[in-house]
């Protein structure tokens, strides 16, 4: 097996790391718009951190429309 545990984030750790809420990374999820999850079981779900910092790095020259224009 590759990798270590350190390797996967639970979705308390992924929110925890991220300063999200749980809802927001299940949100993701149902949406179709956070980092790969992969589905252990019916009620674990994971995330690998490199597939989760390929998403932040995706993420990053994205504008959130949130940002105010300076003239």
């Amino acid at each position: 097996m590759t990798g270590s545990m350190k390797d996967w984030f639970s979705v308390d750790d992924l929110a925890e790391w991220l300063q999200v809420s749980r809802q927001t990374v299940y949100k993701w999820g149902s949406d179709e718009t956070g980092p790969v999850a992969h589905r252990i079981s019916e009620r674990c779900i994971r995330f690998r951190r490199e597939d989760v910092e390929a998403w932040l790095e995706q993420r990053r020259d994205k504008p959130t429309g949130d940002e105010k224009v300076e003239s």
